[in-house]
Formats: C-alpha cells, structure tokens, sequence
C-alpha cells in the first residue's frame, strides 16, 4: 500500500528514482507518485517547470511551449488519473486493518507500474518536441546536473561504512513507516534492519544503471535531432529502457529488489498493532480526500 508506493527504499522500485536518473520525462510522473498534499499537486506544473529550467536552461520560446505542455499534461492527469488514484486509497483503506501478503503488497506495486507507464506515454510528444530545440550548451548543462545528481547519490549510498550506510538507510526506512503507522517500536524498527540487511540492494549496481540512463537520455536527444521525424519513437524507446533495462542482469536484479521490497513491506505492516493500523487507514483517507478534492477542480 503506502509502503509499495513509496517504495521503502527499494531503488528502482517505483518512480522517486526516475529524478535522480537525470531523465526529463519522467519528472511529471515522480511528482504525482509524491504529491500529498492538494498545494503540492497544484504547484506541480510550476514546479515541474523549474526542474526542467534548472536542468536545460530554457529559452523564452522553450520557456512558453513547456509552460504550455505541463499545463496540459497535469489537466489530463486530473481528469483520468487522480480519479482512479483516489479509489485504490480507499481500496488500501480496507487493506490497511487486515494482515497483507506479499503478493497482495505486489500487486498494488503492479497496479501503480502501469498507471505510471500511462503517465509516461503521455509525455512522449512534448519531451520529443523539447528535445529537437535543444542546443549544445543546453545540453552541456544537462550533463553537469547528471554529474550532480551522480555525487548526490554517492554521498548517499556510497560513502562511508557499512554500518553507516545501513543506519541511513534505516533513518529513512523509519520515517517513511512512521509518517504512515505513527511511532514505531524498538522491535519494529530492528525487523526494518534485518530486512535491510538482507535486501539484494548493491548501490555500484545501481550507479551503473543510473549512469546508463543518463548516457541513454542524452544519445536519444543527439539521435532525435538527427532524425526528427523519428523523434517521438525514439522517445517512446528511451522510456521503454527505462522501465525495463537492455542489461538483462540489472532486470533481474531489479526484479529481486520489488520482491524484497514487497515482502519487506507486507512483514512490517503484520507487525503493527491496531492502533498503527488504524493511524494508518485515517493517513489514507486523508490522501484519498485530497486526490477527491483535486480531481473535482478545473
């Protein structure tokens, strides 16, 4: 449910990961797989275009057309997904009392994948679009914040000990579970460490593959420039790289981690009491409420 969603620091689970990739296409998406709040949805395609600004250096002319094309992506958004978004909140409201298994856990990420994936289709003709206006120096810029975004993730999961790399790990595993059940138990928290340290998480895999998408990102711009009329296919191909790696040992290491991270989810949440069950529920129907809410305005 909400720990699938948020992926409880499986990297590659779900689309948090996507930013820190350096991919422009899948901004849009982390910021709706995020939001939580009706002032983060409604200054989402603000936002949006700050990152891309940030990332590229846009133009006046870019600056409009971009505008123009969040304004549009997160209407639709609104319209068609918020509306099935709000329902798997209630639905994951009834899950929430009950013991969950990890294929249950699974199939909620699943559900969330391919509503994703739509998401994700919907910016392939305004990606396509931007990256045939990119320059050199544009594109320069891009590079230089995938090399920021690179020693982010390096001080984050590459330096220093073991020991301090899994108490990381551990800080941040137990403030996404406590924003959901409230405070957790001294137990509950060394069952989140065992979890952790038996997670197939290798954060040099993981770079690697990063590294990979960065240089795929930047070759299917150079490459739709080349051949405009092809511009939207190979957009369509980048995403489909992403979603599924051409380097068959990280898809199946990535498989490993949504399996670890699904029955790391499902064995915390039998773990709760009543009480972190039910804080739980009224955490999701605050959610859902939202999403109710956003999807109402126009």
């Amino acid at each position: 449910m909400h720990g699938v969603l948020a992926g409880h620091h499986q990297p590659g689970i779900i689309a948090r990961r996507a930013l820190r990739l350096g991919t422009l296409v899948t901004l849009a998406i982390l910021l709706v797989a995020c939001t939580a709040t009706r002032l983060a949805y409604n200054q989402a395609p603000t936002l949006s275009y700050w990152w891309i600004d940030r990332h590229v250096d846009l133009t006046d002319t870019q600056t409009a057309q971009t505008r123009e094309d969040l304004k549009a992506f997160f209407q639709w958004h609104r319209r068609q997904e918020l509306p099935a978004y709000a329902s798997l909140l209630r639905e994951w409201q009834t899950m929430a009392v009950d013991q969950v298994s990890p294929a249950q856990a699974c199939a909620q990420f699943e559900d969330i994948r391919q509503r994703l994936e739509r998401a994700a289709a919907e910016t392939v003709e305004p990606f396509a679009r931007l990256a045939l206006q990119l320059t050199p120096e544009q594109l320069e810029n891009l590079k230089k914040q995938q090399a920021e975004s690179n020693e982010d993730f390096e001080k984050d999961f590459l330096r220093g000990s073991p020991q301090q790399r899994l108490n990381k790990r551990l800080d941040k595993a137990v403030e996404r579970s406590e924003s959901f059940y409230g405070k957790l138990s001294p137990a509950q928290r060394d069952l989140l460490r065992d979890w952790l340290q038996q997670s197939p998480f290798d954060p040099q895999r993981t770079q690697a593959e990063r590294l990979r998408r960065q240089a795929d990102l930047l070759q299917t711009i150079r490459d739709a420039q080349a051949t405009p009329a092809k511009a939207e296919q190979l957009v369509r191909e980048h995403i489909a790289r992403i979603r599924q790696s051409p380097e068959p040992s990280y898809h199946a290491y990535n498989q490993a981690l949504v399996r670890q991270g699904c029955a790391q989810f499902a064995t915390l949440h039998n773990a709760t009491t009543p009480e972190q069950r039910a804080n739980a529920v009224r955490v999701l129907k605050g959610y859902e409420d939202d999403l109710r809410t956003l999807s109402a305005q126009r």
